[in-house]
């Protein structure tokens, strides 16, 4: 009896040893699992396995300890138990030794966590997003393309400033909560904590964490150029309905040619009706004032129906004075250089963004010649194109004309130029001419007073100013000392074209 007490004593004392070891050793994978938490990690399941079988032995050996001391209390009192109890206690023990023993080798882990796929805050919220008439079958048309298993691939496409992200956010919100997908994530966020050097382990490691996700929307913003998603590990090939990617763009060819989107939806400038709305929430009932009203329905149509117009500057202008609303609607009309500041900026920067990504000199300088010179209809562009040498490499009248509704076609697909009655004719939004007419006067070699007096809202062509400043630019540009002849108006060379 004396022995089996001596080995009841110290295996028990061993034991305990043991699970205060074990006890130091979870705590501390315990901490770094709550850090890890913090920073919103994923905690590996092996980890987390560990962690359970950890506080199972620990139950079980305080269970065990329980008795043991029980056993003991009663040897005190004269009351010996069963040898046969007391021998199955110590061998119960020894169980859990080996057991602690297990879970120490078990503990050494690479690490903790993984990086998840975080969700943008700004997904989780559409508070802010205005829901328009004119924009709820858009909506609406998009969704459907989510829902559509022949789809993995869906474009959002417009000019900008028109509100793509704003909608791409909705769309995502009720998605999410339509139960379309588990997770919708931005693509700034998918890379996070791949931090490997070499870009085919970093797609490896992207593509094994999306393929964990049952049901996911990956949305890329604002997608300017070819991106081939497989390269940086997002799955497509492997199940239409799994993983989804919803883009948007400023031009259809992105989309369609570049992207391969199986599917596109058009957003257009709001309504005359829409934008009064916009910018009345924006700037509050002051501008039901009768003096305000006319001055801020003036201002609202020079935003041209774009919302990243119409909001800064209805914020700008709210519970301001009338002379301040009066130089606001003045600026405005008035696209001088130095005016694009503050307000305009936004909405400038926009247009001008488009406008860089353009390709090719001569795509450029054809928005330009538009902007400027009023031009509306390819007739008149194919004057003005064959009368600059504006076009390259053109011999005969149809290669010019070819080449004139190329152009249009270009800049109609990034939303510069919005089509006409007509294939033959075409139309531009005013702030999208405001920064052409800025551009040109920041190139122009004119002192900034001469500038200033120029108005973006004449009635008239203007040829005169640009067509000498692009000719001095294409000489420039040549590096040719001959002197250019005078370019006629649009209507003297149509004339002249058709003797």
């Amino acid at each position: 009896m004396e022995i089996v007490t001596s080995l009841s004593l110290i295996t028990f004392e061993k034991l305990k040893n043991d699970v205060d070891k074990l006890k130091n050793a979870r705590d501390s994978v315990q901490y770094k699992v709550d850090d890890s938490k913090i920073k919103g990690d994923g905690i590996q399941q092996h980890v987390e396995e560990w962690l359970i079988s950890v506080d199972e032995v620990i139950s079980e050996v305080r269970k065990l300890t329980e008795v043991e001391e029980k056993s003991n209390n009663q040897c005190f009192n004269g009351l010996c138990p069963n040898l046969k109890t007391h021998y199955q206690l110590i061998k119960k023990a020894e169980r859990e030794v080996n057991a602690i023993v297990g879970l120490h080798e078990k503990r050494k882990f690479d690490s903790v966590s993984f990086r998840t796929i975080p969700e943008e805050i700004w997904l989780k919220s559409t508070e802010g997003f205005i829901h328009f008439e004119s924009r709820k079958s858009t909506l609406k048309e998009i969704l459907g393309s989510l829902s559509n298993h022949n789809f993995n691939m869906i474009g959002v496409y417009g000019m900008g400033g028109i509100g793509k992200t704003m909608l791409v956010k909705e769309v995502a919100g009720q998605a999410k909560g339509n139960n379309l997908f588990e997770k919708v994530i931005s693509a700034q966020k998918i890379g996070l904590g791949l931090v490997e050097e070499i870009e085919i382990v970093r797609a490896g490691r992207l593509y094994e964490r999306l393929k964990v996700e049952k049901k996911i929307l990956i949305i890329l913003d604002d997608i300017w150029g070819s991106l081939d998603l497989e390269a940086v590990g997002i799955p497509l090939a492997d199940d239409n309905s799994r993983c989804k990617v919803l883009l948007t763009a400023r031009s259809l060819d992105v989309l369609s040619c570049k992207m391969d989107c199986q599917h596109n939806s058009f957003i257009d400038i709001l309504n005359k009706k829409e934008a009064w709305s916009l910018f009345k929430k924006m700037a509050g009932d002051c501008i039901e004032n009768s003096e305000l009203k006319s001055v801020a329905t003036d201002i609202v149509k020079e935003c041209a129906g774009l919302p990243i117009a119409i909001v800064p500057v209805a914020k700008a202008l709210k519970n301001k004075s009338l002379y301040e609303w009066r130089n606001a609607l003045r600026q405005l009309q008035r696209p001088f250089l130095i005016s694009f500041s503050g307000t305009q900026a936004v909405a400038y920067s926009t247009v001008e963004l488009s406008y860089n990504h353009l390709e090719g000199r001569e795509l450029k300088e054809t928005l330009l010649l538009i902007g400027y010179s009023f031009i509306c209809c390819v007739e008149d562009l194919l004057c003005y194109g064959m009368g600059l040498a504006l076009f390259q490499n053109i011999n005969t009248l149809e290669e010019a004309r070819d080449r004139a509704l190329t152009l249009v076609d270009k800049l109609k697909n990034p939303c510069l130029l919005l089509d006409g009655v007509t294939s033959e004719w075409f139309a531009m939004h005013d702030v999208v001419r405001d920064v052409a007419i800025s551009i040109v006067l920041m190139r122009d070699s004119g002192s900034p007073r001469s500038t200033t007096r120029i108005s973006a809202r004449s009635t008239s062509p203007r040829p005169g100013g640009l067509l000498v400043m692009l000719l001095l630019q294409m000489s420039l540009h040549k590096q040719t000392s001959q002197s250019m002849p005078v370019v006629p108006p649009a209507q003297t060379l149509r004339r002249s074209s058709q003797i």
